[in-house]
């Protein structure tokens, strides 16, 4: 193999010269330089590589006696471009869930759905009073129409806002338990099947939902939130229950039972507003926020080390009148007692003057 080599002037390729050397490069089409030795050293070249700007043109020389113009620290006007862009990673985005808007307006629903079951129980209490004016005097026709789209329409609001309510706190419940169970690593066991048949299914939802509420707050050491679901729970089954009870009574015929099923409609939507408002409750508390839907922010109790600095020093009890010279033991013993036992005497510094003045005698 032969030891002299052409370089290229454009792709720095070297070609080893054969017989006669040659003139472009078959790779790029590159002038190629003059052969030299393959482990030639600079100084043996008949060529030496210049670094240019990408921008290099001829320039003309300044005039012999003009003064170079010192050229300033070479800097750049903006971000060079030039290198590698390496952007940070970005998470990838979640599939959109079905009914992710009705889920984020689980609040507004439920205070929605609680103001019309309240208005469709004031609707069945002004019924009732209809009723009872009914008994003696007839009623205008126009008023009982206005009773009549009262009762109806807050009836039907009311239970359409409680199904997209329902809707909406069944695709919050998956959510929940969703996080909850990421955060411990596992994934959640139950299905989104099973979470949402378990939810609609009649009587059976009445079971189940508080069974996936205690699991998603089962590893949790605040009690207040396994103690709302509780509560939730009794009052969402006394809740099915009157609503059951309530749609077997419209099942009477009689007059005095259609007239006293009014009254247990109203007591039915009342139960159905506080239901609404508990189940609002609840969940604020399993989202460990207040009431009002704020941030509740955790107390850090610190153990004092240091010990308790009384602010007031407490009162010592005073020392005993020191014995004179030449009394005699009793004396003392007589005097000491003596000033242990003043009650009801003044101490105004009388009797030790007096004294004083016996012992100097």
């Amino acid at each position: 193999m032969s030891t002299v080599v052409q370089p290229c002037a454009r792709c720095g390729a070297r070609w080893a010269v054969q017989s006669t050397p040659m003139h472009w490069c078959p790779r790029c089409r590159g002038v190629l330089l003059s052969p030299a030795p393959i482990d030639a050293p600079a100084e043996r070249r008949n060529y030496r590589w210049v670094a240019r700007r990408p921008d290099h043109r001829a320039r003309r020389s300044p005039a012999a006696g003009q003064p170079v113009p010192s050229a300033g620290t070479p800097r750049y006007t903006h971000i060079p471009r030039w290198g590698l862009v390496d952007p940070p990673p970005r998470p990838a985005a979640e599939a959109p869930r079905p009914l992710t808007r009705l889920t984020a307006k689980a609040s507004t629903l439920l205070i929605t759905t609680t103001a019309l079951f309240a208005v469709a129980s004031v609707a069945e209490l002004l019924r009732y009073l209809l009723l009872l004016r009914n008994r003696t005097r007839l009623i205008h026709p126009a008023l009982l129409l206005c009773s009549d789209v009262l009762v109806v329409g807050a009836a039907v609001l009311a239970l359409l806002f409680a199904l997209l309510s329902a809707v909406a706190v069944v695709g919050w419940l998956v959510d929940a338990r969703r996080a909850a169970f990421q955060e411990t690593g596992r994934a959640d066991p139950r299905s989104v099947r099973v979470l949402v048949l378990g939810c609609v299914v009649p009587v059976v939802n009445l079971l189940w939902p508080g069974v996936f509420l205690t699991e998603l707050v089962a590893r949790r050491s605040d009690p207040r939130a396994l103690r709302a679901i509780r509560i939730w729970w009794a009052a969402w089954v006394f809740g099915g229950v009157v609503a059951a009870a309530a749609l077997l009574w419209r099942t009477a015929d009689s007059l005095q039972a259609e007239a006293d099923g009014v009254l247990f409609t109203a007591f039915t939507d009342l139960v159905a507003a506080a239901v609404a408002v508990l189940t609002l409750a609840m969940m604020r508390v399993v989202e460990e926020r207040d009431v009002l839907g704020r941030s509740r922010n955790a107390r850090r109790w610190l153990v004092a080390v240091d010990p308790a600095v009384p602010v007031i020093e407490p009162v010592q009890p005073g020392g005993r009148a020191p014995r004179a010279v030449g009394e005699s033991a009793p004396d003392a013993a007589e005097h000491n007692n003596a000033e242990d036992s003043g009650a009801g005497v003044e101490d105004n510094g009388a009797v030790d003057r007096e004294q004083q003045e016996v012992l100097a005698k």
